[in-house]
């Protein structure tokens, strides 16, 4: 197993932390510790801690969800020393394998949850991010403010000081940090989210203001929560693609994490208590992320979601399957250069067009072998997050509907869990109730329309885009989904 006794004795080819591992501190509080996590911020982290100044900077990851699973994750983890193994693959197959030491110790809130608060509450935490997915920060769609009525966020109103939230433990441990006159924390996140800094002010401030108007205001004004734009593709590892990952490197790794060789973080400069030398190791700070995130959002995780979609119903399972099809690859072309790319405010200097064939390009990585169902998982949220912008703005200019209502119909149908061949599949929609599944799966084939995934442009007309949406779904279940393509 790799450990730290292991790390001495590394197999020819994989390169171990260039730091010492004894002397890395725990100036990072990381709620959310999934694949991405791990092949992005600990990346870029990691690669910090090997510059002069930079050791105190460790991160200690945090999981809030309890269960078997958790549970023998957290093992995992704290068998082998918090390290595991990234291999990058480029999309021609070369292959690059480093064990990340980055992150120091890993903490189950459910298991011990003053461990947790300790360490939020430690003077030596400076950050505190979080990946906890594009639906994960509790807002309401309609009015923009953070929920207070879920039973959640009940339970952490009633109990304050016992939190099981991501809310509650940070507003719990900046309650005491002002008490204790330690100060305050960046709050980060990392989450595919327009403007997802905004996001996380409105919800962090939005559950203290519910408890306490001081320390709301006391957080408002001390804590900062950048802006950020992530980028890097990274699939799920099953148990087979853990075994061939480990036959290729050598390694004996429970946790080994798979990524692209392209990654890019964008980061507003507005860190309230210090942070990592991270322009040091490849990451961006500009005083405006929004431009850059919008032709991420709008192209890669758009196309993604469609490309997704339209591929499940046809019975691929990879994203590489999908642009290899010709017929998907001009979709995806026609989307980006007709309806994506002339309505995109890009920050100066970046070339769309090059941006397209790069995407092109990293789509295409059989290595990375991303699964579909991962790139659909949570579709619901995406949709609110990749497409509102372009299918608001091509509804304002009257530019013709016909792929965003494709895309729109394949997701729906996508829903229903079977694809053209008759094989089926579990599409993963954790913030769709059944009875709004059964909408998406129902014969009215105008009722999934009434998916809050769809709220995004609902204050818009939009008659005509309903009507082909509807036209799109009919000829997919009549005609099947290749003959439904638009022109």
């Amino acid at each position: 197993m790799l450990n730290e006794t292991t790390l001495k004795h590394l197999p020819a080819g994989v390169q171990a932390p260039h730091y010492q591992l004894a002397e890395v501190g725990r100036g990072i509080v990381h709620f959310g510790v999934g694949n991405f996590f791990r092949a992005h911020e600990a990346w870029y982290v990691d690669r910090c801690l090997a510059l002069p100044g930079q050791s105190e900077w460790g991160i200690v990851g945090v999981g809030l969800s309890g269960g078997a699973r958790s549970e023998a994750k957290a093992r995992a983890f704290q068998q082998q020393d918090c390290l595991y193994s990234l291999t990058e693959v480029t999309a021609d197959g070369v292959r690059t394998v480093s064990v990340i030491g980055a992150l120091r110790e890993y903490l189950l809130a459910p298991a011990n949850p003053d461990a947790v608060l300790d360490r939020l509450v430690d003077p030596k935490t400076r950050i505190v991010s979080m990946t906890i997915t594009e639906g994960g920060y509790n807002i309401d769609e309609e009015t923009g403010r953070f929920r207070l009525d879920t039973p959640a966020i009940r339970a952490d109103l009633d109990n304050p000081r016992q939190p099981a939230t991501v809310f509650g433990y940070v507003v719990e441990a900046l309650r005491r940090r002002r008490a204790a006159g330690t100060g305050p924390f960046t709050v980060l996140s990392c989450d595919n989210l327009r403007s997802n800094g905004h996001v996380a002010h409105e919800a962090f401030v939005g559950y203290a203001r519910a408890l306490d108007a001081d320390l709301a205001a006391w957080i408002e004004a001390n804590v900062t929560f950048p802006c950020s734009m992530v980028d890097r593709i990274t699939p799920g590892v099953d148990a087979a693609t853990r075994k061939a990952l480990n036959a290729a490197s050598g390694l004996d790794d429970d946790l080994p994490v798979l990524a692209e060789d392209f990654s890019q973080w964008v980061l507003e400069d507005k860190f309230c208590n210090g942070r990592p030398a991270l322009e040091k190791a490849g990451v961006e700070f500009v005083a405006d992320v929004a431009g850059y995130e919008q032709v991420k959002v709008r192209m890669l995780n758009a196309a993604h979601l469609l490309l997704g979609s339209a591929g499940l119903l046809l019975g691929y399972r990879y994203a590489h399957e999908t642009v290899q099809d010709a017929e998907l690859e001009r979709l995806a072309n026609a989307y980006w250069t007709q309806d994506a790319m002339p309505q995109i405010d890009a920050p100066a200097g970046v070339d769309l067009d090059a941006y397209r064939k790069r995407l092109l390009s990293r789509f295409s990585n059989p290595a990375v072998a991303d699964t579909l169902l991962r790139i659909c998982s949570d579709g619901a949220s995406k949709v609110r997050v990749f497409w509102t912008d372009t299918v608001r703005r091509s509804l304002a200019s009257g530019r013709p509907l016909d792929r965003i209502a494709f895309g729109i119909a394949a997701y729906l149908e996508m829903l229903r869990g079977r694809d053209e061949k008759g094989q089926t599949y579990t599409p993963i929609e954790p913030t769709l109730d059944t009875d709004e599944l059964a909408l998406a799966r129902s014969d009215d084939l105008s009722a999934g329309l009434a998916l809050s995934a769809f709220d995004g442009w609902r204050d818009m007309d939009t008659t005509a885009l309903d009507a082909a949406v509807i036209a799109a779904r009919r000829s997919i279940r009549a005609r099947g989904l290749r003959a439904s393509l638009p022109a």
